[in-house]
């Protein structure tokens, strides 16, 4: 058997800012991934999409990698921005200085809609720098579109590949084939969106974000101990709340502004070309958050114990 990543919940971290200046804001962002910690997340990835990295100078991305692996224990997964090569082993050798052992792998989008050109890709990147990889399947982001065939023959040929992000809709459906034709782990992503429906289809998890992770964790939880129906009662409160995070073009700001409301980050600004939080859905954010509020309350705690 290959290696391959371990299943549960790695949360997506978002990159706090503060100011006028959109500066990282540190404080916030190393009491978020401590969160984390606490409420028994697998791992965490962060510099991905929705930690805005692409936003991110060098030095921005080396300081919030800092801060993540000083202020939390967890293994870390690094997204990478570029589609290219030679910049690609340039973010990845950048990583293993500031994370050392702590990188447990980068997570690459696949480059190309041709196999050929992603294998090559990869196989590059690993050469270089001899990091493991998690292939990201996410064309809303990339601009991308790869057949889950293309996406199973280049996990096959390369063996560093230790988990798949699969975030190309309908993703029960790419979940389903890439599950049954692949050794590693395959999760979800799009904050949790198709979560029951991916687990079903032999999702290994979810990594992605979401205001309210403790939901994802249980729902996985749930599903490893109890199936289906324990899974589907652990989600279901949260479910109108992943539902308004996930709106297409502000899922950004929606979010960070759900986790300033929580308490979890002080300042919910998103750098250019995201836009600030729609006022006109500062009502309908409060009651989902008042919902998903009461659900955690009337339940027991999470705590690291039982975490995968």
């Amino acid at each position: 058997m290959r290696e391959s990543l371990a299943p549960g919940v790695w949360g997506v971290v978002a990159t706090p800012f503060q100011g006028s200046t959109l500066d990282v804001d540190t404080d916030s962002l190393a009491g978020l991934v401590e969160y984390y910690e606490s409420i028994g997340a697998t791992g965490l990835t962060v510099l991905g999409v929705f930690g805005e990295a692409a936003a991110l100078t060098a030095a921005e991305r080396s300081l919030v990698l800092e801060v993540a692996v000083e202020e939390t224990g967890l293994p870390l997964v690094v997204g990478v921005t570029s589609l290219y090569t030679g910049t690609a082993v340039e973010e990845i050798r950048a990583a293993q200085e500031v994370a050392g052992e702590r990188l447990a792998a980068v997570m690459v989008q696949a480059n190309s809609a041709n196999p050929a050109v992603v294998v090559a890709h990869l196989n590059a990147i690993h050469q270089a720098t001899g990091a493991k990889v998690v292939l990201q399947d996410y064309p809303l982001a990339s601009g991308v579109s790869i057949s889950t065939g293309s996406l199973i023959n280049v996990v096959q040929a390369c063996r560093f590949v230790i988990a798949v992000k699969a975030e190309a809709p309908p993703t029960s459906v790419a979940t389903a084939q890439l599950t049954a034709a692949l050794d590693v782990s395959v999760f979800g992503g799009l904050g949790g969106q198709g979560l029951l429906d991916e687990l079903l289809s032999g999702a290994a998890g979810a990594m992605t974000g979401f205001s309210y992770p403790e939901a994802l964790i249980a729902c996985v939880r749930a599903w490893q101990t109890d199936g289906y129906e324990a899974a589907r009662d652990a989600l279901l409160p949260y479910l109108p709340l992943i539902n308004f995070e996930q709106q297409a073009r502000i899922a950004l700001p929606v979010r960070k502004e759900c986790l300033r409301q929580r308490g979890l980050i002080a300042d919910a600004g998103v750098r250019a070309p995201g836009a600030p939080f729609p006022e006109v859905l500062r009502l309908s954010m409060l009651n989902h958050l008042a919902e998903a509020a009461a659900a955690l309350e009337a339940r027991p705690a999470l705590t690291t114990a039982g975490s995968f």
